[in-house]
């Protein structure tokens, strides 16, 4: 080759996009997908994910691979978590802690990028937050304060609240870490607590049938895997006896839920496709730190406050993000 041609080949080298370069060198690049669960919620937030991932130059087709898996039901982790690892993705983007929990057994060196986990460290998939130290890192999606958040703007909407129940499975939520801020929470805010830990439909009934025994009671419920799978009958019981509840998600207020104030979940989505952007190009998980969340928001259900005899604060009607009437 003449000299003056390969000095041509090495600028145009220089000026391909980084993307482009990475696909011709190293061929199409692997991400694996374990989201939540099945549901028109959970496909906005893989679009977000691959929204943020185009705009940092990785497509789909041109020069990555996205091996999507959506579980119809929380037994389905396990075993499309192991499905998932046996096709030797480069890295893994993860939903929610009982699916980082199902992952994390299955490997210990694939890199794993999580959302919507609210305690990495109790969980024991970070050493800490600024240096994680493993494998594993992404978006920290709740602090153990916003328990504390949750009873004030519940009593802030229902005044005469002086009892809430923390509704949660233990089992697939961090409930003692909520439990925990909430507890600091309730004595300044004149609300007896009560932790009411459930694990399937009928213990959800009977502990909202408890509540409603009493005057003044209400619930807080985190995000959790399996009131989420129960997110219908919670709302009905709740309508039925005329309880105010504040929810963690959006979803539970669109299909009827009295409020909920929730970290952007749709946003850390976005925000973390920049991690596995820097994990494919070289960065190590170990010491990527677990970003706190960023933005909150606030939905108020209009119709169902009418429905549960209670007036909307107007300064709460200014906060918030999104009204339901």
């Amino acid at each position: 080759m003449r000299r003056r041609d390969f000095i041509k080949l090495c600028a145009s080298t220089v000026a391909l996009p980084l993307a482009a370069h990475a696909q011709q060198g190293e061929g199409v690049r692997r991400i694996g997908v374990l989201m939540g669960r099945s549901d028109p919620e959970e496909q906005l937030r893989l679009a977000a994910f691959e929204d943020g991932l185009q705009k940092l130059g990785w497509t789909e087709g041109h020069n990555i691979r996205i091996d999507t898996r959506f579980p119809t039901g929380i037994d389905q982790y396990q075993p499309l978590a192991k499905q998932l690892v046996a096709e030797h993705p480069e890295v893994i983007f993860a939903q929610s802690t009982p699916v980082t929990a199902a992952l994390q057994r299955e490997t210990r060196t694939i890199p794993i990028v999580f959302v919507a986990v609210s305690n990495p460290i109790g969980s024991g998939f970070v050493a800490n937050l600024a240096r994680p130290g493993g494998n594993i890192t992404g978006l920290l999606y709740y602090e153990a304060s916003i328990a504390g958040k949750w009873l004030a703007i519940l009593k802030e909407i229902a005044p005469r609240l002086t009892r809430a129940a923390l509704v949660a499975n233990p089992k697939t939520t961090p409930y003692d870490y909520f439990l925990q801020g909430a507890k600091a929470a309730a004595p300044s805010l004149a609300i007896e607590l009560l932790p009411s830990p459930v694990e399937n439909a009928a213990d959800i009934e009977s502990v909202i049938e408890s509540v409603a025994r009493v005057p003044n009671g209400g619930l807080v419920l985190p995000p959790d895997a399996t009131t989420i799978v129960h997110r219908d009958l919670i709302i009905a019981l709740t309508a039925r006896y005329r309880l105010p509840a504040v929810y963690a998600l959006r979803d539970f207020v669109v299909a009827g839920g009295l409020m909920a104030y929730s970290s952007d979940i749709i946003e850390q989505n976005r925000r973390a496709a920049s991690y596995i952007d820097q994990i494919l190009r070289g960065a190590n998980p170990a010491e990527l730190p677990v970003q706190e969340p960023t933005k909150f928001e606030t939905f108020v259900n209009l119709r169902t406050a009418k429905a549960l005899g209670l007036d909307v604060p107007p300064l709460m009607l200014v906060r918030a993000d999104e009204v339901i009437e």
